[in-house]
C-alpha cells in the first residue's frame, strides 16, 4: 500500500510521455518519402494510376505516415474514384481526428460524389477549427459549389440488346 502513490505518479507520467509522443508529426521513412515524391510527381503529371502505385508502395514501407492516405485519396478524388478517396480520407481521420486536409478532402469528395447534405457538415467542422479565411474552408466550398461530377457513360452502356433471331 505505501507504493500506491509512487505507482500511480509513475503511471501519470508514462501516459504523459505516451500521449506527447503520439501527438508529434514525424518525418516519414527516407524509401517512403521518395515513393511520396515520385507519386507526387506522377499525379502533376496526370497519370494516377502511377501516383497511386507509387503512393501505396509507400504505405508498404511506412504504414504508420498518416500523410499518404491524403496522398492517396487525392489520387483517388483525380481519379474519379470519389467513394475510395473517402475512405483514404477516414483512415486518416481515424489516425489523426483533428486533420483538416482530411476532412476537407472527404468533405471534396461526398459532394463530388452528390452528398452535398454530407459535404456541409463537413464544412462546417472545418469553419469551426480553422475559420472561413482557412485554404480548406476556400477549397471545399468550392467542391460543394461545383456540386456533383456527372456520371460519363461509354457506348457500350447506351447500346441496347439486339433481339436473338432464331
Amino acid at each position: 500500500m505505501r507504493f500506491a502513490p509512487a505507482a500511480a505518479a509513475l503511471s501519470l507520467a508514462f501516459a504523459m510521455t505516451a500521449s506527447v509522443s503520439y501527438g508529434q508529426m514525424r518525418d516519414p521513412d527516407p524509401r517512403a518519402g521518395m515513393l511520396i515524391a515520385q507519386g507526387e510527381a506522377a499525379l502533376n503529371a496526370g497519370d494516377t494510376q502511377g501516383a497511386i502505385d507509387a503512393f501505396e508502395a509507400a504505405l508498404a514501407v511506412d504504414p504508420g505516415y498518416t500523410p499518404i492516405f491524403l496522398h492517396l485519396g487525392e489520387a483517388a478524388r483525380a481519379d474519379e474514384l470519389q467513394g475510395k478517396a473517402i475512405r483514404y480520407y477516414r483512415e486518416a481521420l481515424d489516425r489523426d481526428p483533428g486533420n483538416l486536409a482530411a476532412i476537407s478532402g472527404e468533405g471534396a469528395a461526398m459532394a463530388e460524389k452528390g452528398a452535398l447534405e454530407k459535404a456541409r457538415l463537413n464544412l462546417a467542422k472545418v469553419q469551426s477549427l480553422c475559420g472561413e479565411n482557412c485554404p480548406q474552408t476556400r477549397e471545399l466550398a468550392a467542391a460543394i459549389a461545383a456540386g456533383p461530377h456527372t456520371q460519363v457513360l461509354t457506348a457500350e452502356a447506351n447500346i441496347e440488346p439486339q433481339p436473338q433471331q432464331n
